[in-house]
């Protein structure tokens, strides 16, 4: 098992030594997976955190085990200062009681966001009670914590949505301060995406690049070709590539998405787990 590039104690100074600053500058660590925290000033968001063993050993004994690529970056009783987590959809990976439950018992101010068809699950799963949530839905918009969410349907394989036609699988565009982030969740492509993400100004986005594969047996994500396709017809500033590097039977190689990135004239960076992503410039 690979070791992430920060871990434990370096990851967590690199995030203090970050914060002391207030530089104007937003920040971003890939958590592995499709975890990601956003720092910007005093602000600080969590988008879908997975930070446990759970499905590891859930799937130990199965005929599709979870063998983990790369170590835990961080334990989730260990973060503090977060205002907002979100949660894109059900899967454990997006949604993960133990990863939630300590994070919540040391962010107990913590803003919860998630979509309004997932209310039972994630109150189930998290503790919270279902009315202290933020639940929204396609094309809804809340202000948390002083930051805007808007929910953007995702469709991993397909649109779901429950019996009163909301989504269970959400993306979320997150105005930090002055700038603003997509976290996909898990999606592929469908028609009207492009045209939606190209109504907002997105200076970040992380998108999923491991593909479709039905011998798999999972839902698919966008590939590193249609990342990049996406990125450039909706004119999205940067991206950094996640859904990679965990499981054995679900990960893809990096390299070919960064080579269409550089063929497209896309900017992105690739992460290793731990690894920060600044913004060259800074914004009051």
């Amino acid at each position: 098992m690979q070791a992430p590039l920060l871990q434990d104690d370096a990851f967590l100074a690199d995030l203090a030594e970050v914060r002391s600053r207030r530089d104007g500058r937003l920040h971003a660590w890939w958590l592995g997976q499709s975890g990601f925290l956003v720092t910007w000033r005093d602000k600080t968001v969590l988008f879908d955190p997975y930070l446990s063993d759970s499905l590891t050993r859930k799937y130990a004994a199965t005929d599709k085990p979870h063998v983990r690529l790369t170590g835990r970056v961080v334990d989730p009783a260990r973060l503090s200062g977060i205002d907002v987590i979100t949660t894109s959809h059900n899967h454990t990976d997006h949604l993960d009681p133990e990863t939630l439950r300590p994070l919540l018992a040391a962010n107990p101010e913590a803003a919860l966001v998630g979509p309004a068809a997932n209310r039972a699950t994630i109150a189930e799963r998290t503790g919270r009670p279902a009315e202290t949530l933020t639940l929204l839905d396609d094309g809804r918009s809340a202000d948390v914590a002083g930051l805007r969410f808007h929910a953007i349907a995702a469709a991993h394989n397909d649109l779901r949505t429950d019996a009163e036609g909301r989504h269970h699988f959400l993306g979320f565009i997150a105005a930090i301060g002055p700038w603003t982030v997509y976290h996909s969740g898990d999606t592929r492509l469908y028609p009207g995406l492009e045209d939606r993400l190209g109504r907002f100004s997105i200076d970040l986005a992380f998108l999923p690049i491991n593909g479709f594969q039905p011998e798999r047996r999972v839902a698919g994500n966008l590939d590193a070709g249609e990342a990049v396709r996406l990125a450039r017809e909706t004119g999205l500033r940067h991206i950094i590539p996640h859904h990679f590097d965990m499981f054995a039977f679900n990960t893809v190689d990096p390299a070919p998405f960064a080579e269409a990135a550089r063929a497209a004239g896309q900017p992105a960076t690739v992460l290793r787990n731990g690894e920060r992503w600044s913004s060259p410039e800074a914004r009051r």
